[in-house]
C-alpha cells in the first residue's frame, strides 16, 4: 500500500511559475462551497488549476445516482477533458472549502502545451500520475476492506506521503461523501471513524485532524 501515496504535488511544484508564462484568457477567482465550478453537461471550454483549497469531482448516472470520483487539492488541474476533444463536461466540480482557482481558456492551454516544452512535460507527468492514482483507487476498491479504504482516503485528503508538509486538519467533509468515495454505507464510515478516534488515529470536534499513526491501518495485512 506504500505505492498509493503518489507525489503529484511535488511533480507540479512549479505549476504556478509555468502558468505565469501563459498569455491570453486566464482568470483567477475565489469560489465557495455554495456553488459548483461547473456542472455535468456544461460546455467544456477551459481547464482549471487549484492554487488553494480542495475540489470534489462527482458524476451522476442516468438513474440519478451520484458518485465521488476524486478529491483534488492545491497544485491539481481539473477539467482537462476539453483538451481531448470532450465538448461537454463529464462530471461536476464543487469546492469543499473556499478555493482560489486559475481558469485557462482551452485554446490558450493548447497553445501553451505546444509552445512550451517544459510546461508540456510537467503537465504530462501530472496526468500520468493522476492515471496511476486512479488505477490504485480501483485496486483499492476491488481488494481492500472498507476500513482500509477509509484510512487511505483520509490520508490522501491530508496529503500524507507528499513532499510538501501534510495538512493535519483537512477540509470539512461529510460521512456521506466519504461513504460514496470508498463504496460503502454511511453507518460503516461512522463505525470506523469512531474506531479511529478511540485509537487516537484521528480527532474531530468541528474539524477533522488526521494523524500519521493512521498509516498503521493501511499498512497492516
Amino acid at each position: 500500500m506504500k505505492g498509493t501515496m503518489v507525489k503529484t504535488k511535488a511533480q507540479i511544484a512549479n505549476g504556478q511559475e509555468f502558468l505565469a508564462k501563459i498569455n491570453g484568457d486566464k482568470t483567477i477567482s475565489k469560489c465557495t462551497s455554495k456553488k459548483a465550478i461547473f456542472s455535468q453537461g456544461d460546455e467544456a471550454d477551459s481547464i482549471f488549476y487549484i492554487e488553494k483549497g480542495k475540489v470534489k469531482i462527482t458524476v451522476v448516472s442516468t438513474v440519478g445516482k451520484e458518485a465521488v470520483i476524486a478529491i483534488l487539492g492545491a497544485g491539481d488541474f481539473f477539467g482537462e477533458g476539453c483538451l481531448a476533444g470532450q465538448p461537454r463536461r463529464m462530471a461536476t466540480a464543487t469546492p469543499l472549502e473556499e478555493c482560489t482557482l486559475v481558469r485557462i481558456n482551452k485554446a490558450v492551454m493548447v497553445r501553451a502545451l505546444r509552445d512550451d516544452p517544459a510546461f508540456s512535460s510537467v503537465f504530462l507527468t501530472y496526468m500520468l500520475s493522476r492515471n496511476i492514482r486512479m488505477e490504485e483507487d480501483l485496486v483499492d476498491q476491488l481488494f481492500n476492506s472498507s476500513e482500509k479504504r477509509l484510512a487511505r482516503t483520509l490520508l490522501l485528503l491530508a496529503s500524507f506521503g507528499k513532499e510538501s508538509k501534510p495538512d493535519l486538519v483537512i477540509a470539512k467533509i461529510s460521512q456521506e461523501t466519504l461513504a460514496e468515495m470508498i463504496g460503502t454505507t454511511r453507518s460503516r464510515v461512522s463505525f470506523f471513524m469512531n474506531k479511529f478516534r478511540k485509537l487516537g488515529f484521528i480527532k474531530y470536534n468541528g474539524h477533522l485532524e488526521v494523524h500519521s499513526s493512521l498509516l498503521s491501518v493501511v499498512l497492516h495485512d
